[in-house]
């Protein structure tokens, strides 16, 4: 079979939606998952290896680290097989796009939005790193955004065990996020992903990465000589304190970096901190591939689509042991807008108001800022809150309770009243007295 067909079915549970991209060694599929009845992912080993003991062993590791991994920000894995033809993994359907389609579509991010970015990758690599793996291949392109703007970490085909040796003489990787011990065949350990990751920073920030060259070999030895330079010499509005925490995370001793995720996630929360920097929401991107895959619905009947859907970008082709020439192939769609949210509406729904984005205040950048997260969120409750409601100088009076009495006629009533009152209280204090029984004393 050198090709699934919409309406196939894998194993008799995984029928074949729609092909959302593909490489040179596999092809991502949308599939329906008819026992659960809900729409999943399928990763496809192409035919030409499925005999070759290396890249099925590399498609086994890759399911069974993402199998130990449980986290918010890493990609989920469903299911897999590799005991016939074809071999493949089931993994949660990402329906947004990759972060190199976004910086393809909007270009360098505000720094609050790539710190934001950063931290959100952080964080599913420290549970990497916590489970004892190496991922070995981070780049925009294995930066999956979902269409509630998650960030999540996928693509483990590289991935490796702290404590395995290497066993291949071969750079593994992707040229432009190699860390010098991946070039020079020395081990390889967690500060090698965060040695990736202060590249993926630099991109976010500048656009570009920091180093190139002719060939493949010389674009990946150029950073055993050189140091990564500061963000800021290539773009303004970079505050320093970015320009150190990229430069310790490039250093190219790896005893001078951070030495993994969670000791560079920290460094990262103390630097947004010091700078005020706000958390901010991640659009997703307009024109990603699997963005224009989830425009078709998909087909929970079975019935099959008309037509084949043929992707016009293929994915990374990470799985393949030798230098990667360059980024993933990207279409140069519409520029995108940086100013708010980008919260999608609806197809055919009146575009409602915008929020406002909030100003960047540490320093001049000619970027437009992204609209934090929490912009509308209620302020905080201060700590002591008084127990009576207090009221406002201008606060209109209670109304008045209607009557039908007229004002003077109430007046002689209460008169009449308080007379009679009178009269009664008189007479009992006189009768009360025995006055009036007392007979006058007539003899002199």
């Amino acid at each position: 079979m050198t090709r699934l067909e919409i309406g196939d079915v894998l194993e008799n549970r995984y029928r074949i939606d729609r092909p959302i991209a593909r490489g040179g060694m596999s092809t991502v599929y949308r599939c329906v998952d008819m026992r659960l009845g809900r729409a999943v992912a399928a990763k496809v080993m192409d035919e030409r290896y499925s005999d070759d003991p290396v890249f099925i062993k590399r498609f086994s590791r890759e399911a069974r680290a993402m199998a130990r991994l449980q986290h918010p920000n890493l990609v989920a894995i469903h299911d897999f097989s590799a005991d016939g033809e074809p071999i493949y993994l089931i993994m949660e359907l990402i329906d947004g796009g990759t972060l190199r389609e976004l910086l393809a579509e909007g270009g360098p991010f505000p720094v609050q939005a790539a710190t934001s970015t950063l931290r959100n990758v952080l964080r599913g690599l420290e549970e990497v790193h916590s489970t004892g793996l190496i991922h070995r291949d981070i780049k925009p392109d294995n930066v999956l955004i979902t269409s509630h703007h998650r960030v999540k970490v996928g693509d483990f085909g590289l991935v490796r065990a702290t404590n395995a040796e290497a066993t291949t003489n071969m750079i593994v990787g992707t040229v432009s996020y190699l860390a010098p011990e991946q070039v020079t065949g020395e081990e390889i350990t967690p500060a090698s992903d965060v040695y990736s990751a202060g590249i993926v920073l630099f991109e976010l920030l500048t656009g570009t990465v920091p180093f190139s060259g002719d060939t493949p070999m010389a674009h990946a030895t150029a950073r055993l000589n050189s140091d990564v330079p500061a963000p800021s010499s290539r773009i303004s509005g970079v505050p320093k304190l970015v320009d150190a925490l990229v430069a310790t995370a490039t250093a190219r001793d790896p005893r001078e970096r951070f030495s993994d995720a969670g000791e560079f996630l920290e460094a990262l929360d103390d630097v947004c901190r010091e700078l005020d920097l706000p958390d901010v929401t991640i659009p997703v991107p307009r024109n990603a591939a699997a963005a224009r895959t989830a425009q078709a619905p998909t087909d929970f009947s079975g019935t099959g689509a008309t037509e084949i859907f043929e992707p016009t970008r293929s994915i990374s082709q990470d799985e393949t042991e030798h230098l990667d020439g360059g980024p993933t192939e990207v279409i140069p769609p519409q520029r995108l807008s940086f100013e708010t949210k980008l919260d999608m509406p609806q197809a055919g729904a009146a575009p409602g108001p915008q929020p406002q984005p909030q100003p960047y205040s540490t320093a001049e950048s000619p970027l437009e800022p992204f609209a934090p997260a929490a912009a509308s969120a209620p302020p905080p409750v201060p700590a002591s809150v008084p127990e009576q409601p207090v009221h406002s100088a201008q606060e209109e009076p209670a109304e008045r309770p209607l009557t039908n009495r007229n004002p003077l006629s109430l007046v002689l009533f209460l008169l009449v009243v308080a007379i009679a009152v009178g009269a009664v209280a008189i007479g009992g204090w006189w009768f009360g007295s025995s006055l009036y029984g007392m007979t006058p004393n007539l003899w002199i």
